[in-house]
């Protein structure tokens, strides 16, 4: 299914081993989901169309030459860990400072066999930047985007998962605090409001 719907946006399919992989991530997501609550949306057909596809959509859309990234208060691991399978290229971080999941976070990365690295506390804390920081569904969208922005190295990048009647917003949080080069919106599933936002610094 997957692949179906990747077909329908466009995208070149899965190889087997991105299959397998992404295969294990849905089951390990629906059973720790069974017993704590990584994410709302629980039902298979959710959980590919607006996790992993939004995800896989934005990973192809990062730009070449990024080294390093940093997934802002990463939750279920959204997109990082899709960034991850599909730019292996790529060195993530999945920075999450709730303990449940954190945990789930560092169970997903030894079942898929990743190198990714789990940083169980606040984003803030961290002592390094990187080429590129995500947001994806954070809870304080006006406090995460400044910490964000401070974690970017110099001509890196600021890449946020939103909505269109969210953009706007986004901007007006960010312009003020450092000078940011947006690319136009990149829609990430045909008919729908969910886009992905890129900015250099």
């Amino acid at each position: 299914m997957l692949n179906q719907l990747l077909a329908e946006s466009n995208h070149a399919p899965l190889t087997p081993e991105q299959s397998e992989q992404f295969a294990a991530y849905l089951a390990l997501l629906q059973k720790w989901n069974a017993k704590t609550n990584l994410t709302a949306i629980r039902d298979e057909a959710g959980i590919l169309s607006r996790h992993f596809l939004e995800s896989i959509l934005s990973a192809s859309h990062l730009p070449p030459g990024i080294e390093t990234l940093l997934d802002f208060g990463s939750g279920a691991g959204f997109p990082g860990i899709p960034i991850a399978l599909m730019r292996p290229e790529i060195a993530v971080t999945l920075a999450e400072s709730q303990n449940k999941k954190a945990a789930f976070l560092r169970e997903a990365v030894r079942t898929l066999h990743l190198t990714t690295q789990v940083h169980s506390a606040r984003a803030e804390q961290l002592p390094r930047k990187f080429d590129c920081v995500t947001l994806r569904a954070v809870d304080n969208m006006a406090a995460a985007i400044p910490a964000a922005i401070a974690l970017i190295a110099p001509k890196g990048w600021l890449a946020i998962l939103t909505t269109y009647p969210e953009s706007a917003a986004i901007q007006q949080i960010a312009n003020p605090i450092a000078h940011l080069n947006w690319l136009p919106e990149i829609p990430l599933q045909p008919g729908t409001e969910h886009i992905l936002l890129l900015a250099q610094t």
